[in-house]
């Protein structure tokens, strides 16, 4: 029998994320877009939460509790209070999880402990390239094999960059294979422009140039070249999928808690077939899109393979949120369109799902 219920312990997480989202990112969303600027009181609270510690191994200070399913619960409370809040909350997955999975005992004991102890600390993942049709499992990002380390050049776009990170791992193509590099943020022929981006205002993001960057040989991940980028891919898809559902349900409970409340020839427009049928459409889509990404979600856990239902849950989530953020901007009508009102935040945010990459991880 298939069980679509999180167990107890879930339901707790979600639970205390859901009022964490309600009670600090969602009074924050307008004011941290219309500044650009990140809540580090927020993030501190969120990192005493341990939503990322609790998933780490016990021997560095974590709770030894990994679950992409979890994770993907997680994301989709925080999404649905504010994206950018969000993916900044979920930052230090960017480089804990990587370095967990695939990292030598060294360079484990060198940077996980510092995710697990009392301040946030944020990670950076430089994966997504710019240029047209860049695959992320194929960079042209290059790193050459040079004395007792190797040579990075190449550029990434997209890549978060909060006050406060030490590292950056870069994803680059060797002779062997892609594989991906830990990179300190400071480092000789490292470059980092900001950028402005239609949404997620509130996360800094940078594009990246890397000029003869020299990293030491046991800062290269470990795992088989090739096998690196395939896991971080799917489980940050897995994360986007979850992030992508979050803000589609925060736009249609604006829009259906609106629509409840917005009268129109004596009577709510909830009540309206045009306005009621696109509204069950809207729900019908983000539960369907939820159990595409919970069973790819299950797999990771299961250690089976997952790249195919992965795959359809990222597109599936990635065209939900833009059509139910656009949806909700309809149904709100002319306050759909003004900064008064969530969902225009909410479609700008969702627009950049068809271009995000493994902005989160599970």
């Amino acid at each position: 029998m298939i069980d679509l219920e999180p167990n107890e312990d879930q339901q707790l997480i979600v639970e205390t994320v859901r009022q964490f989202a309600r009670n600090e990112l969602r009074p924050k969303a307008r004011e941290c877009e219309e500044s650009a600027k990140l809540p580090g009181d927020v993030l501190q609270r969120a990192h005493e939460l341990g939503l990322i510690a609790n998933a780490l191994d016990e021997s560095f200070g974590g709770g030894g509790e990994r679950s992409a399913l979890t994770g993907a619960l997680i994301a989709e409370e925080l999404a649905w209070g504010d994206l950018a809040i969000a993916l900044a909350v979920l930052s230090p997955s960017l480089v804990a999880f990587p370095v967990s999975d695939l990292a030598g005992d060294a360079l484990k004991q060198a940077l996980l402990p510092s995710f697990t102890g009392e301040r946030f600390v944020p990670g950076s993942l430089a994966l997504v390239e710019p240029h047209y049709g860049a695959d992320p499992l194929a960079p042209k990002t290059r790193a050459r094999a040079n004395g007792d380390g190797f040579v990075l050049d190449g550029e990434k776009c997209l890549v978060p960059w909060i006050d406060g990170g030490s590292d950056v791992l870069v994803t680059a193509a060797c002779d062997d294979g892609a594989r991906a590099f830990l990179v300190e943020r400071d480092a000789a022929g490292l470059r980092a422009t900001p950028e402005r981006n239609m949404g997620i205002q509130a996360l800094p993001t940078v594009g990246l140039a890397l000029e003869g960057v020299r990293v030491p040989a046991e800062r290269a991940l470990s795992g088989d070249a090739g096998h690196d980028l395939r896991r971080i891919v799917d489980c940050g898809r897995v994360a986007l999928s979850a992030l992508a559902i979050g803000v589609a349900r925060a736009a249609y409970e604006v829009a259906r808690d609106y629509a409840k409340e917005r009268h129109a020839f004596g009577a709510p427009i909830a009540t309206k077939q045009a306005i009621a049928f696109k509204l069950a459409d809207m729900a019908i889509e983000i539960d369907g899109a939820r159990l595409l990404n919970w069973e790819a979600a299950w797999r990771l856990d299961q250690g089976l393979a997952a790249t195919r239902e992965v795959t359809l849950a990222h597109r599936q989530a990635q065209r939900v949120a833009l059509e139910v953020t656009d949806g909700a901007v309809q149904v709100l009508g002319g306050h759909g369109y003004i900064r008064d009102y969530l969902p225009e935040l909410h479609l700008r945010n969702a627009r950049g799902f068809a271009c995000f990459e493994a902005l989160s991880l599970v």
